[in-house]
């Protein structure tokens, strides 16, 4: 059986709380690392997910814990923390159209008054 490992960091900008994990936790860049198998007697190489784990800090001190995740989880998550931004930044940019149009509002009224 042929493994392979592959590796990525994925940042979470607010707290998330992870299936299989027993708290909240902060937002990091978080380590996430999957195994991967070779599926044998195709003609071409495929392989096939048998392991997604994420390091997390543990509870106490500063080590680390590997937690296996189901990549749904992991997702779902992921989508949530980005749903969450995109809100916050749409909020964010209605906020600036709100001022820009104050501002230009402020303008038109001091040249009436000139």
């Amino acid at each position: 059986m042929t493994l392979r490992t592959s590796s990525e960091i994925i940042t979470f900008h607010r707290p998330f709380w992870p299936k299989g994990v027993d708290r909240l936790l902060p937002p990091a860049d978080y380590r996430v690392v999957t195994d991967e198998e070779l599926i044998e007697g195709l003609s071409f190489p495929a392989y096939r997910r048998v392991a997604t784990m994420i390091f997390v800090p543990r509870q106490s001190g500063s080590s680390l814990e590997m937690v296996t995740i189901d990549p749904l989880d992991l997702q779902a998550a992921q989508d949530q923390d980005l749903g969450t931004l995109s809100m916050r930044h749409e909020m964010a940019l209605r906020q600036e159209e709100r001022d820009e149009c104050r501002d230009h509002s402020e303008v038109q009224r001091e040249r009436r008054v000139s």
